[in-house]
This record gives structure tokens, sequence and C-alpha cells, in this order.
């Protein structure tokens, strides 16, 4: 792909034919190539015949659901996914996250919106320079070194805390679900206990953000995980 998103190719799954139509119009206006799939049986074999570079897709489907489209997409593609969902969908929303979809956007949507995410999954997806070292307008991460420095001084991480700033941090601008952040930072046999996240990014925050109760980078998606934005918009 070039470093322009615009012309990508992007595989748009509803079967709403109003969106199936406004999404493809506004991304063919765009500059990028569209596939449309009304079902997920479809959007299965378009995909693989025709390789697209992102994925938006809705979860209400007939016959195969969307998370099952997920799950035939993960296993053996590592394009973007941005799931629709209606509002009311949470647990679905969840369920799809931990299957391997990259975001979500919430029915109804703003066109811009949906257009936003895309342009950045798709910047996310380009093979990423080897940069261990993140520096925000606030700290600097040294992921090789295990280091965090804020003001110029060190900043002490708990090993729970580095835990979750490493994951959030490696996933730039992605949704991480709660489920994941417990299993991988705690454990696998972890699931259920928000709390512990709430508790220790809460310490996160207090340490790293500039104005702790006005979160800029280290964001809660409420109900669903949290997302860490390197460069937040002002």
């Amino acid at each position: 792909m070039s470093a322009d998103p615009a012309g990508a190719r992007i595989l748009i799954v509803d079967d709403e034919v109003q969106i199936l139509r406004a999404l493809a119009v506004n991304l063919k206006a765009r500059g990028y190539k569209v596939d449309v799939a009304p079902t997920g049986e479809e959007a299965l074999r378009l995909a693989a015949e025709h390789h697209p570079d992102a994925v938006v897709l809705d979860l209400g489907l007939p016959g195969i659901d969307g998370v099952e489209v997920v799950r035939g997409l993960r296993g053996w593609s590592t394009a973007p996914i941005i799931v629709l969902s209606v509002r009311d969908g949470e647990r679905d929303k969840v369920e799809a996250l931990d299957a391997g979809a990259d975001d979500y956007v919430t029915k109804p949507f703003g066109m811009n919106e949906v257009l936003a995410r895309l342009r950045a999954a798709l910047r996310r997806e380009r093979p990423p320079d080897e940069q261990p070292v993140l520096e925000t307008a606030a700290f600097t991460i040294d992921l090789a070194a295990r280091r965090v420095v804020r003001d110029g001084a060190a900043v002490s991480l708990t090993p729970t805390e580095w835990g979750l700033v490493d994951l959030l941090v490696r996933n730039p601008g992605r949704l991480v679900t709660q489920r994941q952040l417990l299993q991988e930072v705690w454990g696998p046999q972890y699931g259920t206990e928000t709390n512990y996240l709430r508790v220790h990014m809460a310490h996160v925050r207090r340490k790293l953000e500039p104005e702790p109760s006005r979160p800029r980078y280290f964001l809660t998606e409420p109900g669903m995980g949290y997302r860490f934005e390197p460069s937040p918009n002002d």
C-alpha cells in the first residue's frame, strides 16, 4: 500500500442497502477501491478473492454473523476490521473485538467518523519501522528499556502498570478490550475483574497524564476497554 491510504481496497459488509450505498459512494469519491457484501458468506468469498486492505463490517448479518466473519478473516488476514454495531449491542461488540476486530463505530454513525477511523486503521496497518522509543508531548516511553521519562525524570511504574502501558502503547489508536488486558497482564484465568483495570489505569494516569481527571493519552471506551492515543487532539 502507498503512504496515502486513498487507493486502498475496502470491503464493506452490511445487510442495509442504504448503508452499503452511502459508504461505497463516500469511499469511492475519496479514491478508494470498494467491494460490497450484504452477507457474511459473500464477505468471506470477496475477501478471499480480492484481499482487501481493510474491512468495515456490520455485526447483525443474515446467515454467518459478523463475529464469525471476523474469526474467518483472522484465520489468514491481518487487514484492519472496523465493526459497525447498534448502541445496545455491547456484548456482541466486545466479542467481535476479542475475536480480532480492530475498532468499532456505533450505529447510527457519522460518515466523517467512519472515514477518520478507516484512515487511522490503514495508517497503522503499514509495516512500521522499529521504533522502541515513543515520544509524546507529555512523556517518553522506551519499550526496549522498559523506562518512562516525564519532565526529565524517570517515572516509577509497578510491573502491572508497565504491563498495561506496554500493551496499549504497542497498539496505538486501537481499542484493546478489557478481557485482552486482563488476560495478558494478569493471566489467562482473568477476564471479568474490570475493577482491577479501573484502579491500575487510574494510577497510570496520575503518573503520566498532564490532567489525570481529563486523560488525553490513555482513554476509556466505556464498557469496552482502553485506547492509547499518542497524538491527542487538543
